[in-house]
């Protein structure tokens, strides 16, 4: 069959390869932006910096970065991640992936929110954008899903990729220990800066261990869930090889990595440096074959180039 029915699915690949690219730079530029005025002008402003920010129109540029820049360069990573997803995997169930997963972390996010379980007791500031219920940013539950993406990429690296239930726990369990090694050093550069607060003071500069503890079952849920749409096989075969997911992980280590060293939370910084390096580095060394675009796309020959990387 050469109809539509043949063109379409080929042609949203198509846009989504030409899409990912620009995406995943246009969030690397903010969020490199974003960390230069955290750790620079805005962590600590002199008497005249103070001053120069309140003129206008200097006032009005940081008013709107500050508002803006931190939920834009998380839709802007989310909406790569999709369209690499289905630039590689392509169909309705990466968006029925990509769209259960953020429902899922949402709900963790609402009912830590409100009961305190299973992070620890916490709530969001204004900071992040719009709250859902009030309670909760709507960037949070799509950074959860994104980096997921990422770290089940690098699992595809790193671990065997057959199709069974033990290898989907096991891959699940990895990409939720992968997602909280993000958090080692983002949980104390976030509340450093004031966008959530812990009720319940711990001793990981105020954030209770629990917290971690929350993240990796958390985590490893949603990544079993996600593989119940896309198997460990075909994550291996056609995401891994490629280099947006580990780049668009890094990417997202280097803004509270350095606002903890800025703020001499050493600790923070190094362990949060680690603990996103270790799978990084393990990933990026591990031999992998580049996929093939013609089986990239479900069977049907495409000309696509890897722009979608």
């Amino acid at each position: 069959m050469t109809g539509p029915a043949r063109v379409e699915p080929d042609r949203l690949r198509r846009l989504a390869g030409r899409a990912a690219g620009p995406l995943l730079w246009a969030h690397v530029a903010l969020v490199a932006l974003s960390t230069a005025a955290l750790v620079t002008f805005l962590a600590d402003p002199s008497p005249a910096m103070s001053a120069w920010l309140t003129r206008e129109p200097n006032a009005t540029a940081a008013r709107i970065g500050w508002t803006f820049s931190g939920p834009t360069y998380v839709v802007l990573g989310f909406l790569a991640a999709l369209a690499h997803a289905l630039r590689w995997i392509g169909g309705w169930r990466v968006v029925a992936m990509f769209g259960v997963a953020s429902l899922i972390a949402l709900a963790s996010e609402l009912l830590g929110t409100r009961t305190g379980y299973p992070f620890g007791g916490y709530s969001y500031t204004p900071l992040l954008g719009y709250r859902i219920l009030g309670l909760v940013p709507f960037p949070i539950p799509i950074s959860w899903t994104f980096i997921l993406y990422c770290s089940l990429a690098m699992c595809g690296r790193l671990l065997p990729a057959r199709d069974d239930g033990r290898t989907r726990l096991l891959w699940a369990f990895v990409a939720g220990l992968i997602l909280t090694a993000w958090d080692v050093a983002m949980d104390p550069a976030m509340v450093r800066t004031a966008h959530w607060l812990w009720h319940e003071p711990g001793p990981f500069y105020g954030m209770p261990f629990t917290n971690w503890i929350g993240w990796v079952v958390t985590g490893t849920v949603i990544a079993w869930v996600m593989l119940r749409f896309v198997p460990p096989g075909i994550v291996a075969e056609r995401v891994s090889p490629t280099r947006l997911p580990l780049v668009l992980y890094a990417v997202n280590g280097l803004m509270p990595i350095a606002i903890c060293f800025r703020h001499g939370m050493l600790w923070a910084g190094v362990l949060g440096t680690v603990a996103m390096a270790v799978p990084l580095v393990l990933a990026a060394a591990a031999g992998v074959r580049r996929p093939s675009p013609t089986r990239a796309a479900g069977g049907t020959a495409s000309p696509l180039s890897v722009s979608g990387d």
